[in-house]
């Protein structure tokens, strides 16, 4: 044995030694989390802590002076965070199904995937099935950069009293998925509406021949282009594993910075952070300066109003909701103090949460 190889195999023992401690230490840690879970239950309090699981990341950013780089260790912590909280408060995450879409990815990337995900076939069921406690929270999509608001989704917080407990910014790439050697084989492509319209261009120049059919997410569509030789999907990449596909084309949407805005929906309230937003939802009458005079006590406050969007009341005709998302958390005195007074404004006014602001 030369040097080289001596030396591999010191520190090769090292390694594994190293190893050993980490594990270790996040055993302990998961039972110093679990002991932590048990306190809270026989106090009633609530488990999970989205507050404090951002500092946590915040801080270990700030300590890390390695190679390892942030978002890796971001990606580490967020699954030891995971397991913590499954430990703690086993629970189920309703998404907008089925596997692999990009709502299934988001719920991943934010809880981890050490949980478990049940996809619904309808954003209405993952309200459902949050509100009768089936599941923990939901994760359902409420817009994307390109294509407006998910209206469904804002229509459903008029009944519903679940809150807003956390966002998520999904950058959305589509592939071209499908068992054919070439493009010119494909003659039927399977997606989402959605989908379609991100990628028309595309579509446009390399398959303006193929027969375009609609399906219920990107999912499904890949699912559908495995039955049928001489067809594709548009879909992300967790679809082409799920489903046994090729990608045939990859990033293939018009605009490199699509991105969906995905909100977690539960019971909770989320406790401040210095980095938030507020979400409310309020009808005026219907009066001419209505809605100004209800949204002037923002513009007094010097409130960061970066939302605003209407939606069709639907008991009577030509009557609106207005949707509206602006920067503070309502612990802070002058969020509070600030809706307070555009209610006095409105004939209603409801709280939809207060979160942590995420990156775009």
């Amino acid at each position: 044995m030369n040097n080289s190889d001596s030396r591999i195999n010191e520190l090769r023992k090292s390694i594994d030694e190293i190893d050993e401690k980490i594990l270790d230490l996040i055993n302990q840690r998961l039972l110093f989390g679990k002991e932590i879970g048990n306190i809270k239950r026989k106090n009633k309090e609530q488990v999970t802590d989205k507050a404090r699981e951002i500092s946590i990341l915040k801080r270990l950013k700030d300590l890390n002076k390695g190679h390892l780089r942030n978002d890796t260790l971001d990606h580490i912590f967020t699954q030891i965070i995971s397991e913590s909280r499954e430990i703690q408060q086993p629970g189920k995450i309703s998404y907008l199904g089925p596997e692999a879409t990009f709502t299934h990815i988001a719920a991943m990337n934010h809880f981890g995937r050490n949980v478990t995900f049940v996809p619904q076939p309808a954003i209405y069921d993952v309200f459902s099935e949050v509100e009768k406690g089936s599941c923990l929270y939901g994760v359902v999509p409420v817009e994307n950069s390109n294509e407006g608001s998910v209206n469904n989704t804002l229509d459903l917080f008029f009944e519903s009293d679940l809150k807003i407990c956390a966002e998520i910014y999904q950058i959305v790439s589509h592939d071209l998925l499908s068992n054919a050697k070439r493009l010119d084989e494909i003659k039927v492509i399977y997606s989402h509406p959605q989908a379609f319209a991100q990628c028309r261009n595309w579509i446009r120049e390399n398959l303006p021949k193929a027969d375009r059919k609609d399906c219920s997410s990107t999912a499904h569509a890949a699912k559908k282009a495995t039955q049928m030789t001489g067809s594709a999907a548009i879909a992300g990449r967790e679809a082409a594993h799920l489903y046994k596909l090729e990608v045939t084309a990859s990033r293939i949407e018009d605009n490199a910075r699509n991105t969906t805005r995905f909100l977690v929906i539960g019971r909770d309230k989320t406790s401040r952070t210095g980095n938030d937003k507020t979400s409310i939802m309020f009808a005026t009458a219907h009066i001419p300066g209505a809605l100004y005079k209800a949204l002037e006590p923002l513009d007094k406050a010097g409130i960061n109003m970066v939302k605003l969007e209407s939606r069709p009341a639907k008991h009577e005709n030509w009557s609106y909701f207005f949707f509206v998302d602006f920067e503070g958390h309502m612990e802070d005195a002058v969020v509070n103090e600030t809706v307070t007074k555009m209610k006095n404004l409105c004939l209603h006014l409801k709280h939809l949460g207060s979160y942590p602001m995420a990156k775009t």
